[in-house]
């Protein structure tokens, strides 16, 4: 590995191995030796089923994922050492692009991630997805380039049925980059730059963007307490959320059909994360649509990235509100039915001093 790659590896937050070709543990990340409380040089090049007890025919899928060259997911493995009592985990194998004899093995404990709230465990979810799409993300480019650019010189060529063929093959390498950019842009995210907001002034930027652009088929309603006080938090991406939120309300809206915004003040409501930190949230905004509503299998992971209700859908969206929200000591959440959908931001006061 580089450098960079390094460290990279090093700042990924699950814990997680490479095997290689003869299911020999090449690097662990320190998340792992924590996790298996093993050090790295006592598992370095040992087999692995020597060292890491896992109650699932993995020796299987890892041949699936060499054989398959993609990604593959086992729930529910009891995962040890023998120093280490067995954790219910759910287990990720990847193959890697520059290495494809080789596997990456990630543990996520499911008892862990069971005790996280909603916005935490999105913001883990989060975080490796960066570590993962970072790491990879300069070794699945390049060789993306090198498709692209041969399937233009082939089309120049082709007619009819190829011509298709390679204009497909274009659009698709072009999807995949516009993904990895969005993973991506995770980790760009800046700290929010917080001040006293007026949320209205907020909302009604993104409701006249909304209108005469993505949701100009649909009817948009206010509905606003107007002796809100001001939240503490950064406009600009609090303008991203909203405007977000409006775009997936709209997507599952039809013509004609109503979105509803809605503000109001709920004192009572306070949030309690697992590090014993929280406070009061009493400025609730509500996001409305008349759509189908979310499907139920998806709807409890709707916050997690890579998880979508729509056909091409990326799944990343959703998964930015709650990492923002969650950086503004905030909270998400969202109730659907078919013909309701009610996502609920709910935000803290901005304090005296700044107010």
């Amino acid at each position: 590995m580089t450098k960079w790659t390094n460290s990279l590896w090093a700042s990924l937050p699950i814990p997680a191995l490479i095997i290689d070709a003869g299911d020999l543990i090449r690097d662990v990340n320190p998340a792992a030796e924590t996790f298996l409380n093993a050090s790295k040089k006592s598992l370095d090049g040992y087999p692995v089923w020597d060292k890491i007890f896992m109650d699932a025919p993995l020796e299987d899928a890892f041949a699936r994922v060499r054989d398959g060259h993609s990604a593959l997911f086992v729930n529910a493995v009891d995962v040890g050492t023998g120093s280490r009592k067995p954790v219910s985990c759910d287990v990720q194998i990847a193959p890697l692009a520059d290495k494809p004899d080789h596997v990456l093995v990630l543990f996520e404990n499911r008892d862990l991630v069971g005790k996280l709230d909603r916005s935490m465990s999105s913001k883990s979810a989060a975080k490796s997805a960066i570590g993962m799409a970072e790491m990879l993300a300069h070794e699945i480019k390049n060789p993306l380039a090198g498709i692209t650019g041969a399937a233009q010189l082939i089309s120049m060529n082709a007619s009819g049925e190829d011509r298709e063929l390679t204009d497909l093959i274009v659009a698709e390498t072009r999807r995949i980059l516009k993904l990895l950019e969005q993973v991506e842009e995770f980790g760009n995210l800046r700290p929010p730059e917080r001040r006293a907001v007026n949320i209205h002034d907020v909302l009604d930027r993104a409701r006249k963007s909304a209108a005469v652009g993505f949701a100009a088929h649909m009817n948009i309603e206010d509905d606003y307490d107007p002796s809100l006080p001001a939240t503490f938090a950064d406009p600009d991406q609090l303008l991203q959320v909203f405007l977000n939120l409006l775009k997936n309300a709209a997507q599952a809206g039809r013509t004609g059909g109503t979105i509803r915004l809605r503000s109001f003040y709920e004192l009572s409501l306070k949030v309690r994360r697992r590090d014993g930190t929280g406070g009061a949230v009493p400025l609730q905004i509500e996001v409305i649509d008349d759509g189908p509503g979310i499907p139920p299998d998806i709807a409890g992971d709707i916050f997690e990235p890579f998880v979508s209700g729509r056909e091409n859908g990326t799944g990343l969206g959703l998964a930015l509100i709650s990492k923002i929200i969650a950086d503004h000591d905030g909270w998400i959440a969202v109730d659907s039915v078919p013909g309701r959908t009610v996502f609920r931001v709910s935000l803290p006061i901005a304090p005296k001093e700044v107010a």
